[in-house]
Protein backbone atom coordinates (compact mmCIF):
# COMPACT_ATOMS: atom_id res chain seq x y z
CA UNK A 1 0.00 0.00 0.00
CA UNK A 2 2.74 2.22 0.64
CA UNK A 3 4.40 2.11 -2.60
CA UNK A 4 0.43 2.75 -4.12
CA UNK A 5 0.51 5.84 -2.08
CA UNK A 6 4.28 6.74 -3.23
CA UNK A 7 3.15 6.67 -6.65
CA UNK A 8 0.17 8.42 -6.13
CA UNK A 9 2.05 11.33 -4.70
CA UNK A 10 4.32 10.96 -7.76
CA UNK A 11 1.67 11.19 -10.13
CA UNK A 12 0.17 14.37 -8.27
CA UNK A 13 3.37 16.17 -8.70
CA UNK A 14 3.63 15.99 -12.53
CA UNK A 15 2.48 19.04 -14.29
CA UNK A 16 -1.07 19.04 -15.96
CA UNK A 17 0.52 20.00 -19.14
CA UNK A 18 2.54 16.99 -19.06
CA UNK A 19 -0.14 14.48 -17.66
CA UNK A 20 -2.88 15.03 -20.31
CA UNK A 21 -2.80 15.05 -24.40
CA UNK A 22 -6.76 16.08 -24.63
CA UNK A 23 -8.54 18.39 -22.26
CA UNK A 24 -10.80 15.20 -22.32
CA UNK A 25 -7.98 12.79 -20.62
CA UNK A 26 -8.17 15.83 -17.83
CA UNK A 27 -11.66 15.65 -17.28
CA UNK A 28 -11.52 11.96 -16.69
CA UNK A 29 -8.32 11.77 -14.25
CA UNK A 30 -10.19 14.17 -12.35
CA UNK A 31 -13.06 12.36 -12.07
CA UNK A 32 -11.57 9.29 -11.62
CA UNK A 33 -9.62 10.70 -8.86
CA UNK A 34 -12.94 12.13 -7.09
CA UNK A 35 -14.72 8.89 -7.32
CA UNK A 36 -11.90 6.96 -5.81
CA UNK A 37 -11.49 9.83 -3.09
CA UNK A 38 -15.25 9.66 -1.85
CA UNK A 39 -16.81 6.65 -3.15
CA UNK A 40 -14.15 3.98 -1.53
CA UNK A 41 -12.04 5.70 0.89
CA UNK A 42 -13.94 8.92 2.51
CA UNK A 43 -16.86 7.21 2.48
CA UNK A 44 -15.85 4.19 4.19
CA UNK A 45 -14.63 6.33 6.74
CA UNK A 46 -17.92 8.04 6.97
CA UNK A 47 -19.56 4.81 7.49
CA UNK A 48 -17.78 4.03 10.10
CA UNK A 49 -17.91 7.73 11.94
CA UNK A 50 -21.86 7.29 11.49
CA UNK A 51 -21.84 3.79 13.18
CA UNK A 52 -23.33 2.33 10.10
CA UNK A 53 -20.18 -0.17 9.51
CA UNK A 54 -18.28 -1.40 12.59
CA UNK A 55 -15.38 0.40 13.43
CA UNK A 56 -11.99 -0.95 12.45
CA UNK A 57 -8.42 1.37 13.23
CA UNK A 58 -6.19 -0.02 11.09
CA UNK A 59 -8.99 0.45 7.86
CA UNK A 60 -9.93 3.37 8.65
CA UNK A 61 -6.04 4.83 9.04
CA UNK A 62 -5.62 2.79 5.43
CA UNK A 63 -8.53 5.00 4.01
CA UNK A 64 -7.40 8.31 5.50
CA UNK A 65 -3.85 8.01 4.21
CA UNK A 66 -5.79 7.39 0.61
CA UNK A 67 -7.72 10.35 1.33
CA UNK A 68 -4.68 12.37 2.32
CA UNK A 69 -3.35 11.76 -1.11
CA UNK A 70 -6.22 11.86 -3.28
CA UNK A 71 -7.20 15.28 -1.46
CA UNK A 72 -3.94 16.73 -3.17
CA UNK A 73 -4.70 15.08 -6.84
CA UNK A 74 -7.35 16.24 -8.89
CA UNK A 75 -6.95 20.15 -8.78
CA UNK A 76 -4.48 20.47 -11.16
CA UNK A 77 -6.68 18.99 -13.75
CA UNK A 78 -9.13 21.83 -13.48
CA UNK A 79 -7.67 23.62 -16.45
CA UNK A 80 -9.68 26.32 -18.97
CA UNK A 81 -9.27 24.02 -21.47
CA UNK A 82 -11.70 21.81 -19.95
CA UNK A 83 -14.73 23.83 -19.42
CA UNK A 84 -17.45 22.78 -21.03
CA UNK A 85 -15.70 19.43 -21.85
CA UNK A 86 -17.33 16.26 -21.51
CA UNK A 87 -20.24 14.95 -19.07
CA UNK A 88 -19.03 17.02 -16.03
CA UNK A 89 -21.04 18.35 -13.07
CA UNK A 90 -18.01 21.35 -13.09
CA UNK A 91 -19.66 24.85 -12.83
CA UNK A 92 -18.29 27.69 -15.15
CA UNK A 93 -17.38 29.58 -12.04
CA UNK A 94 -14.30 27.44 -11.69
CA UNK A 95 -12.44 29.12 -14.04
CA UNK A 96 -13.94 32.27 -13.68
CA UNK A 97 -13.31 32.91 -9.55
CA UNK A 98 -9.92 30.73 -9.32
CA UNK A 99 -9.12 32.23 -6.05
CA UNK A 100 -12.22 31.08 -4.15
CA UNK A 101 -11.85 27.68 -6.39
CA UNK A 102 -7.86 27.33 -4.67
CA UNK A 103 -9.07 28.67 -1.50
CA UNK A 104 -11.90 25.76 -0.93
CA UNK A 105 -9.31 23.27 -2.60
CA UNK A 106 -6.58 24.09 -0.25
CA UNK A 107 -9.05 24.27 2.62
CA UNK A 108 -9.91 20.31 1.53
CA UNK A 109 -6.50 19.05 1.46
CA UNK A 110 -5.92 20.62 5.17
CA UNK A 111 -8.51 19.21 6.74
CA UNK A 112 -7.36 15.74 4.28
CA UNK A 113 -4.80 16.04 6.36
CA UNK A 114 -6.37 16.41 10.03
CA UNK A 115 -8.51 13.53 9.11
CA UNK A 116 -5.11 11.43 8.61
CA UNK A 117 -3.86 12.81 11.74
CA UNK A 118 -7.10 11.71 13.29
CA UNK A 119 -7.08 8.37 12.38
CA UNK A 120 -3.64 7.81 13.30
CA UNK A 121 -4.57 8.18 16.80
CA UNK A 122 -6.87 5.25 16.20
CA UNK A 123 -9.89 7.19 18.20
CA UNK A 124 -13.52 6.84 16.82
CA UNK A 125 -14.40 10.22 18.81
CA UNK A 126 -11.49 11.88 17.29
CA UNK A 127 -11.98 10.40 13.82
CA UNK A 128 -15.92 11.52 13.88
CA UNK A 129 -14.87 14.72 14.73
CA UNK A 130 -12.53 15.38 12.19
CA UNK A 131 -14.63 13.53 9.53
CA UNK A 132 -17.36 16.27 10.09
CA UNK A 133 -14.82 18.98 9.41
CA UNK A 134 -12.97 17.09 6.13
CA UNK A 135 -17.07 16.20 4.99
CA UNK A 136 -18.08 20.18 5.39
CA UNK A 137 -14.63 21.06 3.52
CA UNK A 138 -16.03 19.23 0.66
CA UNK A 139 -19.35 20.23 0.53
CA UNK A 140 -18.40 24.01 0.63
CA UNK A 141 -16.49 23.35 -2.54
CA UNK A 142 -19.37 21.45 -4.30
CA UNK A 143 -22.04 23.93 -3.27
CA UNK A 144 -19.87 26.16 -4.97
CA UNK A 145 -18.72 24.78 -7.61
CA UNK A 146 -20.37 21.61 -8.73
CA UNK A 147 -23.88 20.81 -10.28
CA UNK A 148 -24.35 18.39 -7.68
Amino acid sequence: MKIALIGLALLASVPAHAQFRKPEDAVKYRQGVMYALTVHHDSRIGRMAMGRIPFDAKVAQESADFVAVLARMPWFAFTPDTDGVGRTDAKPAIWTEQAKFKELADKSQAEALKLQAAARTGDLDQIRAAYRSSAAACKSCHDAFTNQ
